[in-house]
C-alpha cells in the first residue's frame, strides 16, 4: 500500500506534463470551485518541473531522435475493460518486447535525466494496486501510453478525465480523429513516436532485435494513422461481453477518474457517453482496420482467453509471425499460472444495464454471437 490512497490525491497527474501541454490543456476550461485547490497545486507544480523538461529535449535529440526502431510495433486494442490490461502483461514477460512503464506515463519528460530521482519517490507514494479491479501497480510495470501522450501533447482523448463535460468532443478529435485538423495529426505523430522511442531506450536499451509493445485502447479508433507511421505494425483486437464492459466501464469511469477530475458530470450523463463513444470507436475500428496489411491483425474475445490463455497466446505469436515464442514461453507460463486464483470483478446485470446495452450496442452483441439477456 502506497502512502497515498488514490482517492485522495492532492494532485492530478498533468503534474508531469510539460508547461505548453498544461497550458493548451487547460486553457478556458472549467474548474470546479471545489476542485480549485487541486487545481492550482498541480498548476504550481508542472510550472516547477517544466523548467528542467529541456535537459530531457537535448538529450533525446543528440541521443534517440535519429536512430529508427527495429522493427514496427505490436498493437493490443480493444475498448477499455475488454482485457487488454491482462493481456498486455502477458506479452510484456517477453523480454523482446519493451513498453511505456507507468512511470514514464506520469513523468515522461524526466526519463533521460531525474528518473532516479523521482521514481523511487513515486513507488514509495502510489498505491499497490488499481483501485477499480486490483491489477498490480508500480513504477516499472507497463503501463498504456495514453496517459504519456497526455503529458506531451494536447490532443488526446484523455483530457476528458480532467474535464468529462467535453468527453464527447474530445471523442470525436481525438479519438478517432475524425474532427481532427492535419496539424494536430502531425503533432500526435510527432509526440507519439518520441515516447516510442524513450520508452524503447528506457526498457530495452542494449537489447538487439527488440520491438515495442503498445496497449492502448485509445489507438482502437485510430489504425489508418498508426498504420501510415508503421506500415508493418502487428495488432490484437479484444472483444468482450458488451454488457461486462458497460458495467466496468461506468465503475472505471467514475471511480478511478474521480480524484483526477477538475469538475464532474452527472452519472447518467457519463452512461450516456460510455454508450455513445463505445459505438464511435467500434465504428471506426471496423472502419479503419481495412488499412491494416493481411495477416497483421489477430481478433479474439476475451472469454476465449480467460479458457485458454496460453494456447490463445501461442496462437497469436504463430498467425502474426512473432519470434521468439520458445524462448518467452517459460516467462509468460509462469505469469499465467501465477494469475489463477486472481479473483476479477463479477457484475450482476440490473435490468437498466441489461435494457441499455441491449438498445445501444445490440449490433455488437450480435455480430459477435453474444447472447442478449
Amino acid at each position: 500500500m502506497g502512502l497515498i490512497e488514490f482517492s485522495k490525491l492532492p494532485v492530478n497527474t498533468l503534474v508531469g506534463a510539460d508547461w505548453n501541454t498544461f497550458k493548451e490543456i487547460t486553457k478556458g476550461q472549467h474548474v470546479a470551485k471545489k476542485k480549485r485547490t487541486k487545481y492550482l497545486l498541480t498548476k504550481a507544480v508542472c510550472r516547477l518541473l517544466s523548467v528542467m523538461t529541456p535537459l530531457q529535449e537535448r538529450r533525446y535529440r543528440k541521443h534517440i531522435a535519429n536512430h529508427p526502431l527495429e522493427h514496427d510495433p505490436v498493437f493490443i486494442l480493444g475498448h477499455w475493460r475488454s482485457g487488454t490490461t491482462f493481456v498486455h502483461n502477458i506479452f510484456a514477460q517477453d523480454s523482446h518486447f519493451g513498453f511505456t512503464t507507468t512511470y514514464q506515463t506520469v513523468f515522461p519528460h524526466y526519463m533521460l535525466a531525474l528518473q532516479g530521482l523521482f521514481k523511487p519517490v513515486m513507488g514509495w507514494l502510489m498505491p499497490n494496486h488499481r483501485p477499480t479491479d486490483n491489477m498490480e501497480l508500480a513504477p516499472d510495470l507497463p503501463q498504456e501510453e495514453e496517459f504519456a501522450l497526455q503529458n506531451t501533447c494536447p490532443y488526446t482523448y484523455y483530457n476528458f478525465w480532467f474535464f468529462p463535460e467535453r468527453m464527447q468532443e474530445y471523442c470525436d478529435r481525438y479519438l478517432t480523429m475524425k474532427d481532427a485538423t492535419p496539424e494536430e495529426i502531425a503533432d500526435f505523430k510527432d509526440k507519439f513516436m518520441k515516447v516510442v522511442k524513450v520508452s524503447m531506450w528506457n526498457s530495452r536499451y542494449g537489447i538487439p532485435d527488440a520491438q515495442y509493445l503498445s496497449k492502448n485502447p485509445p489507438h482502437t479508433g485510430k489504425i489508418k494513422t498508426l498504420v501510415e507511421m508503421f506500415p508493418n505494425a502487428k495488432f490484437i483486437y479484444l472483444m468482450r461481453n458488451p454488457y461486462t464492459v458497460f458495467e466496468s466501464s461506468r465503475s472505471f469511469f467514475t471511480n478511478t477518474i474521480a480524484p483526477l477530475e477538475l469538475h464532474s458530470i452527472p452519472l447518467d450523463q457519463m452512461e450516456r457517453n460510455i454508450l455513445r463513444n463505445y459505438m464511435e470507436l467500434y465504428n471506426a475500428y471496423q472502419e479503419q482496420k481495412k488499412y491494416i496489411p493481411e495477416g497483421n491483425l489477430f481478433e479474439v474475445k476475451f472469454e476465449d482467453i480467460e479458457k485458454d490463455a496460453m494456447g490463445i497466446t501461442e496462437r497469436i505469436y504463430r498467425e502474426l509471425n512473432i519470434p521468439g515464442w520458445d524462448n518467452a514461453r517459460p516467462a509468460i507460463e509462469k505469469y499465467i499460472s501465477g494469475k489463477k486464483n486472481y479473483k476479477k470483478n463479477q457484475y450482476q446485470y440490473d435490468p437498466r444495464t441489461i435494457q441499455l446495452v441491449n438498445k445501444a450496442w445490440g449490433t455488437v452483441l450480435d455480430e459477435w454471437d453474444y447472447k442478449r439477456l
